[in-house]
C-alpha cells in the first residue's frame, strides 16, 4: 500500500492539477542552473515529475511530460527573444513563432519520455521510479543533445558544476552526471511511496554514496602537469551587439582591439573572443601582419576568433586564427541551424533577407582537427556553443594541453544565458581536466582551472585585459578515454535488468 502522503499529495490530483504541477515544477527548473545554481532542484524536480507518471496511461504521462518541458525551456530559454528580435531585428511575431518552435520541440522529446516511462513500466513501482525512469530519461537527453544538430542546454548534469556531483565529470561526463542526478531522483521519489520506515532509510544510502563518492573523485588529479606555467591574458573588447557590424564602427573597433593588445604585449598567450574584428580576415592582411609582426617582437602569440572564406571566396568559416611562428586555423563544426547556417530552401532564405535575418551560410570545418600551437600549448578549440559538445572534442584530448573556447555572449544581452553557457564550458574543464581559457566579447571571460573553478573573470561590458595564467597538463581522464559510451552503457544495462523482470512478472501473471 502507497504511503498516506502520496496518496493525499498526487493521485488525488485531476487531470489539470497534475499537469499544471508539472507545469510548475518545469518552470523552477532553471533555477537549478547558473546563476541561481540551486544544484538539488535537479534532483528535486524532476523526482515529482516521476510520481507524477507513476500508475497513470502512457498518453498522460506524455502530456504530463510535455508540460513540464513547457516549463522548463518556456522559462529556461526566455534569452531567445533578446537574441532574435533585439538583436537579430526580427519582428516580434517571428521571434516569439521561433521561440514557440524550440519550445515544442524540447518538449516532445519528454513528451516522449513519458510516454515510454508509462508505456513499458513494471508492476514495481520502486524500480521504475530508481531504474527505468533514470536510465530512459538519460538516454532521451543524450538524444536530444545531437539529433538534428542537438540542443543540449539545460541538461541536468550541467546543473552540479559546484555541487559534490561535479566531482563525477572527469569519469562519466555530463550525461553520467545526469543519470547519477536522476538515480537520486528516484531514490526521492521511492521514499514518497515505500511505505515502511526502514526501507526508505535503506534506500537513502544511494545519495550518501553518490555525494560521498563525488566529493572523493575531486581528490584524483587525473592529469600531470606537461610544462611551466604559462601567463594568459584575454582582451575583451566589449562591442555591444547591435554596433558591432556598423560600418562606421569598423575602424574603432580594430584600433579598440590593437590597443587593448599592445598592453598586453610580453604576456606569453594573448586571446581575443569569437569573431573579434568586424570583417573576414581576408580583408585585414596589413593590420593583421603589422599585429603579428608586433607581437613577435614581444614574445608574445596571439590566439583569436575570426571570419574567413577560402581562396575561391565560395566557403565562408567561422574559425579560431593562431598566430605564433606561423598561421594556424580552427574551422568551427558544430554550426548553429537558422544562425551559421539555413537548412531551408532558397526562396525562404530570401524571404529571411527581407527580414533582416542572416542568410548566408557558413561551411562545417572537419570533424576531426588537431590542436592549435601557441605560446608553447596546444590548445584543443571550439567556438561559442561547439563547447556543448563533449564527445567530439575527444580527440583533441590526446595531445591538447589546454582548451579554449572563443564566444560572443553578447547576444545574450544581460540575461542568465552567459551564465547557464559559462557553466557549460566549466564542465568542460572538469570532464577533461585542463585548464581553459575563454574570452568572451563582452562576458563573461574567465579563466577556469581544471576542477570548474573560475581563477579570473573578466568585469562585464568593459573593455578590458585579463590577465592570469595557466598550467599545461597532460593525460586522459576516463571520459576522455571513453567518451559518453560508460553512461550511455550504463543505461542500456539498467533497461535491461527492468526488462529481464518485466519479462517476469509478466510469466507470473500468465501462469496464475
Amino acid at each position: 500500500m502507497a504511503s498516506p502522503l502520496f496518496e493525499a499529495t498526487l493521485t488525488g490530483l485531476k487531470g489539470w492539477q497534475a499537469g499544471l504541477l508539472a507545469l510548475l515544477a518545469g518552470a523552477a527548473m532553471p533555477l537549478a542552473f547558473a546563476p541561481f545554481n540551486f544544484w538539488w532542484l535537479a534532483v528535486l524536480l524532476p523526482a515529482i515529475l516521476i510520481l507524477l507518471w507513476l500508475d497513470c496511461a502512457p498518453r498522460t504521462a506524455a502530456w504530463r511530460g510535455f508540460w513540464f518541458a513547457v516549463g522548463q525551456f518556456g522559462v529556461g530559454t526566455y534569452w531567445l527573444y533578446i537574441s532574435i528580435h533585439e538583436f537579430g531585428q526580427a519582428p516580434i511575431w517571428l521571434a516569439l513563432l521561433l521561440m514557440l518552435a524550440l519550445v515544442a520541440i524540447m518538449s516532445s522529446y519528454f513528451s516522449l519520455l513519458g510516454y515510454l516511462a508509462a508505456r513499458w513500466r513494471m508492476r514495481s513501482r520502486v524500480l521504475v521510479a530508481v531504474l527505468w525512469v533514470p536510465a530512459l530519461w538519460t538516454l532521451v537527453e543524450w538524444l536530444r543533445g545531437w539529433f538534428l544538430s542537438g540542443f543540449s542546454w539545460l541538461s541536468l548534469g550541467y546543473a552540479q558544476t559546484d555541487s559534490p556531483l561535479g566531482g563525477f565529470a572527469p569519469v562519466a561526463g555530463m550525461y553520467g552526471i545526469t543519470l547519477i542526478c536522476m538515480l537520486l531522483a528516484g531514490c526521492c521519489a521511492a521514499v514518497v511511496i515505500l511505505p515502511d520506515v526502514r526501507q526508505r532509510l535503506a534506500l537513502l544510502v544511494l545519495p550518501v554514496l553518490m555525494l560521498t563518492g563525488g566529493w572523493w573523485l575531486t581528490s584524483i588529479a587525473w592529469s600531470t602537469v606537461a610544462g611551466p606555467d604559462v601567463r594568459v591574458a584575454i582582451v575583451q573588447g566589449a562591442i555591444p551587439q547591435d554596433e558591432k557590424w556598423l560600418l562606421n564602427n569598423h575602424d574603432a573597433t580594430l584600433v579598440r582591439y590593437r590597443n587593448l593588445t599592445r598592453t598586453a604585449f610580453g604576456t606569453p598567450l594573448i586571446v581575443w573572443p569569437e569573431a573579434a574584428a568586424p570583417d573576414l580576415v581576408n580583408n585585414l592582411g596589413s593590420y593583421f601582419g603589422a599585429l603579428y609582426d608586433e607581437a613577435q617582437s614581444h614574445g608574445s602569440a596571439i590566439v583569436m576568433g575570426a571570419l574567413r572564406t577560402d581562396d575561391a571566396e565560395k566557403n565562408y568559416y567561422n574559425s579560431v586564427l593562431a598566430l605564433d611562428n606561423g598561421v594556424r586555423w580552427y574551422d568551427k563544426h558544430h554550426l548553429v541551424p537558422f544562425a551559421e547556417f539555413f537548412p531551408v530552401p532558397g526562396f525562404i532564405r530570401e524571404w529571411l533577407r527581407l527580414m533582416s535575418l542572416p542568410y548566408s551560410d557558413f561551411t562545417h570545418g572537419a570533424a576531426t582537427q588537431p590542436p592549435l600551437a601557441a605560446a608553447g600549448l596546444l590548445l584543443a578549440a571550439s567556438v561559442c556553443y561547439e563547447d556543448a559538445y563533449a564527445a567530439t572534442q575527444l580527440h583533441a584530448l590526446l595531445t591538447a594541453t589546454a582548451l579554449v573556447n572563443v564566444t560572443n555572449d553578447a547576444w545574450f544581452g544581460e540575461s542568465s544565458a552567459r551564465y547557464q553557457h559559462l557553466q557549460i564550458s566549466r564542465l568542460r574543464a572538469m570532464e577533461a581536466r585542463r585548464f581553459l581559457v575563454r574570452a568572451a566579447n563582452d562576458g563573461v571571460s574567465a579563466i577556469v582551472d581544471p576542477y570548474g573553478k573560475i581563477v579570473a573573470s573578466a568585469p562585464e561590458f568593459t573593455p578590458t585585459v585579463l590577465r592570469s595564467q595557466l598550467t599545461p597538463l597532460t593525460g586522459l581522464t576516463p571520459f576522455a578515454r571513453s567518451g559518453n559510451l560508460s553512461a550511455l552503457g550504463f543505461c542500456c544495462l539498467l533497461l535491461l535488468v527492468c526488462g529481464v523482470w518485466r519479462r517476469r512478472e509478466l510469466l507470473k501473471i500468465e501462469q496464475v
